[in-house]
């Protein structure tokens, strides 16, 4: 088995805990989906959200679709002008034994990685 880090970002429509949690699912879910991934594999998750994100957690809502004994942290995004708004970003790191990862970017974070978005 091999030990990998997988990327990921949504943006979201709005900073309402509905939101955050909807995209968090999401996000977290295709990632899981494009890796044949179970929760069991996962050692630990990495969020972070722009600062405009401030109505929930977005660990909270990956607790709430079987991550609960996963360790899961979240960070505040550096506040660059112009940088594109509404965003959570994650890094999965997991075990898994595929060749390559399959990093997973959602609506307008699409055009953060245009290089490895699917």
């Amino acid at each position: 088995m091999v030990i990998r880090a997988i990327r990921g970002a949504i943006q979201v429509r709005s900073n309402t805990p509905e939101a955050i949690g909807d995209g968090v699912k999401e996000l977290m879910s295709a990632i899981m989906s494009s890796n044949s991934l179970t929760p069991d594999q996962v050692i630990s998750v990495f969020f972070t959200s722009t600062p405009d994100l401030t109505a929930a957690f977005p660990a909270a809502a990956a607790r709430e679709i079987g991550f609960e004994a996963v360790p899961l942290i979240g960070a505040v995004e550096v506040d660059v002008p112009g940088a594109l708004d509404k965003v959570i970003r994650v890094m999965v790191h997991c075990q898994n034994s595929a060749v390559e990862a399959s990093h997973i970017y959602l609506h307008g974070a699409q055009s953060l990685r245009r290089d490895i978005a699917q």
